[in-house]
């Protein structure tokens, strides 16, 4: 394989295997699959174009200069102020299109979201840095923007059926686990040390995923007959 397909290859393939895990965990209900791509599409289209303007001008400067210092700080905080609600973008789509009325909707929206972000942000990389830099970011942030993006997904799911009446919190969380991985990550790079909390990090992200998903499948057995009714006894 030619350098680019091995980059195309390592940047979609991961995301797309975590993706269709999760599509086939919603066994109740499963979503149309136009908006699952259409989400992890837009996840890694829209949301890394407004991403990437926002933060050329927040970090890097561009017709204006850049508020504060680049600071490991400033930049991880920007990150996650910035691409979250970037993200929540393609969210937002399915949501308005009356796609999500639950847990395990909003969860596998969710993360077609991020991983389709993580996916792009990994190829974007990838040309800029290496093939190598692509490889060593493979698995780990396709599954920490899933997971983060999945938290905001959740949220809708959750508004969609009236069980909440406000989506920040949700994304106040999204916001500051984002922000404490990618500063620590850029901590990690002088005090190797901090490596073991991106350890704790990524457990955690396993464990909310789970969580996640027990929780959606949960809510979904008790909507059993509702949705066999309403797919006509099928």
């Amino acid at each position: 394989m030619d350098p680019l397909s091995v980059l195309i290859f390592f940047a979609y393939a991961p995301a797309l295997v975590i993706l269709w895990y999760f599509y086939h965990a919603d066994r109740y209900e499963p979503e149309p699959r136009k908006y699952v791509l259409g989400t992890f599409i837009l996840g890694g289209t829209l949301s890394v174009g407004i991403a990437f303007i926002l933060e050329s001008f927040l970090t890097l400067g561009g017709i204006i200069q850049p508020l504060l210092p680049a600071s490991a700080f400033y930049v991880a905080l920007v990150a996650g102020i910035v691409e979250e609600p970037a993200k929540a973008m393609a969210i937002r789509w399915p949501y308005k299109a009356g796609q999500m009325d639950g847990i395990m909707d909003g969860l596998v929206y969710g993360v077609a979201a991020g991983l389709g972000f993580a996916a792009t942000e990994n190829f974007l990389y990838g040309l800029g840095w290496g093939v190598s830099v692509t490889l060593a970011r493979a698995f780990l942030t396709p599954l920490a923007h899933a997971t983060w993006s999945a938290i905001v997904g959740v949220a809708y799911g959750m508004k969609a059926e009236g069980k909440i009446a406000s989506i920040a919190p949700y994304f106040l969380l999204a916001i500051f686990l984002h922000f404490i991985w990618d500063y620590y990550a850029f901590m990690s790079v002088s005090i190797p040390a901090y490596n073991i909390l991106l350890i704790f990090l990524i457990t955690l992200n396993f464990v909310l995923l789970r969580y996640f998903l027990i929780a959606g499948q949960a809510e979904d057995r008790t909507k059993f007959w509702y949705y066999w009714f309403r797919r006509g006894g099928r």
